[in-house]
């Protein structure tokens, strides 16, 4: 049975695996136990499964022995375990094509999320306030920890703008797809008349990084201190707190303004971090395919990627065609799993189409 999986990489893997089981049960000093655990935490989600496919080959080939005997009963049993067997492998195979696609460096981490009103005035940022909600409340659902970073209210509620950050293991894989121009078709509570209103806000998902991701130079940045603007009378902020940080070469410019300065420098740095750390990415990549069609979105943010209808209780995912009627759950972030599988099962079948293209 032939399965097309490349087995010398399989091999490579397997012999490593080995080989780092053996050094760990050998008891190596604390330091090389640390990196070799890492090492092998990594490798066992992709090598279990491909002992396991091997072990269903094997019992293949004996079954298939044992049909092709002389014994009509044993022969009888052995094509029914073969019936059994094949669907099995092929699952497995497929699986194994999944685990073996590359992995996007960035999907481990944690994410800084913006969302920004858009078209619509203040049921724009209504809209913005809604959104920012799911995402809280999908963070919550994955056992995630959500923290406010940055934000600036509507007049009539929502946000204007709102920076919040959203951490635990595998977040960015999760949320990376969420990144474009989000609209919403309802009746605002302020309309008499009934008239459904369109309105959109802005969403972007950003990988959190440290400082060894990408390097900032102390005379590439500017950095000035205001004041912060407040809801007015004896809410007004009147120390100078606010932080304003200029990327000089990029011309990115980053604001944070609660109420310690100290905290607003180290803020705006992470977001700077964040924005730069995104850039170069989408450089990069670009650089390497001018036609991303086997992305799934390419987080451009003049895309509109999502539309959400509340008098038909809709949402529709564009990229991928992709209708649910079932909104309130999704924007209380109960159904968001939906979407957010959907996005990466098609994202990974186009890598898997890509990569079978060039072989």
């Amino acid at each position: 049975m032939s399965s097309g999986l490349p087995q010398d990489k399989l091999d490579a893997l397997t012999k490593r695996f080995d080989s780092i089981e053996a050094a760990m049960s050998s008891g190596p000093a604390a330091e090389a136990f640390v990196r070799l655990s890492k090492e092998y935490a990594e490798l066992e989600p992709v090598v279990r499964p491909i002992m396991a496919w091997r072990k269903l080959i094997d019992d293949l080939a004996s079954a298939e022995e044992l049909a092709a005997g002389p014994d009509a009963e044993l022969a009888e049993m052995a094509r029914a375990e073969i019936a059994e067997l094949r669907p099995r492998i092929e699952a497995a195979e497929k699986n194994i094509r999944l685990l073996l696609l590359p992995r996007d460096a960035a999907d481990e981490k944690s994410v800084i999320l913006e969302v920004r009103a858009g078209t619509g005035g203040d049921e724009a940022a209504l809209f913005a306030g809604d959104l920012l909600r799911m995402y809280q409340r999908y963070a919550d659902i994955m056992g995630w920890r959500f923290s406010m970073m940055e934000e600036s209210p509507g007049e009539a509620g929502g946000f204007k703008e709102v920076v919040a950050n959203i951490s635990g293991k595998g977040v960015y894989a999760r949320l990376k797809f969420e990144s474009g121009v989000h609209r919403v078709q309802r009746v605002p509570a302020t309309e008499g008349s009934g008239r459904i209103h369109t309105s959109a806000a802005t969403v972007a998902v950003l990988p959190e990084v440290e400082d060894i991701d990408i390097d900032i130079k102390p005379e590439d940045i500017r950095i000035d201190t205001m004041r912060s603007s407040g809801a007015g009378g004896q809410h007004v902020n009147t120390t100078d707190s606010a932080v304003r940080i200029t990327h000089i070469p990029s011309g990115i410019v980053v604001t944070a303004s609660q109420k310690s300065q100290h905290q607003n420098r180290a803020t705006a740095m992470k977001v700077l971090q964040a924005r730069l750390y995104e850039t170069e990415r989408e450089a990069r990549d670009s650089a390497r395919s001018e036609s991303r069609k086997e992305q799934v979105g390419s987080g451009d943010r003049s895309e509109r990627i999502r539309t959400y209808n509340f008098p038909q209780g809709r949402v529709t995912d564009h990229r991928i065609n992709l209708t649910l009627y079932k909104l309130e759950k999704v924007i209380a972030g109960e159904a968001l799993d939906e979407l957010v599988d959907a996005l990466i099962t098609e994202h990974q079948a186009a890598q898997l189409a890509a990569m079978e293209g060039v072989n």
